[in-house]
């Protein structure tokens, strides 16, 4: 029989666990929040992530503090994606920076938003969040990283950016429809052309 000690010892999560459901928790909030918008609750978060509702309060002091983490963790994902595809064409900026706008305004980014830029997916819960968050700080700096990654000597990278978002935007919501295709089109003619 097992005295009482090592139950509770039994009972407890390993430090390590806890950072891996932690890392869990704050990977599918990124996917999801990009997917389905920052409003999704905490008890679905919790149960994508395969964890207890309860748990949630044991790694984050609010809802507001995943947010914060998730929207930090998404625009890593950006960079490195950044990263890999200039590293992908061996340094070479203009051919990596074509790559990324064929790639961005591809059908296969349209329909997976979960794994998309997280510029597009979050601008509209960005847009309610204080100015003073810290997930707006991140999504700000993000933007602007990512439009200066965009930039060139003859373009300007906010312009890039800002019709590679609106065409995506746009894209999404119209999907299901001529139009959709038309617009990442239109704006890849515009862009590379």
């Amino acid at each position: 029989m097992k005295s009482k000690l090592e139950g509770v010892v039994m009972g407890r999560v390993s430090q390590q666990q806890a950072e891996e459901n932690r890392r869990r928790v704050v990977e599918t909030a990124a996917r999801l929040f990009r997917e389905k918008g920052t409003h999704l609750s905490v008890a679905d978060l919790m149960k994508a992530s395969g964890l207890t509702h309860g748990g949630f309060y044991k790694q984050f002091a609010s809802k507001d503090a995943l947010i914060d983490e998730a929207t930090t963790h998404a625009f890593a994902e950006l960079a490195q994606l950044h990263a890999a595809g200039l590293e992908r064409h061996a340094g070479q900026r203009d051919e990596a920076r074509q790559a990324l706008i064929d790639n961005y305004l591809s059908v296969e980014h349209r329909d997976n938003p979960a794994d998309g830029c997280p510029a597009a997916a979050l601008a509209a819960d960005m847009a309610r969040e204080p100015a003073d968050s810290e997930a707006r700080r991140v999504y700000v700096e993000g933007v602007g990283d990512f439009a200066e990654a965009l930039a060139d000597e003859e373009h300007d990278g906010l312009v890039r950016l800002s019709t590679m978002i609106g065409a995506l935007v746009l894209s999404r919501a119209t999907k299901g429809s001529s139009l959709s295709e038309e617009v990442l089109v239109a704006a890849r003619e515009e862009l590379t052309g």
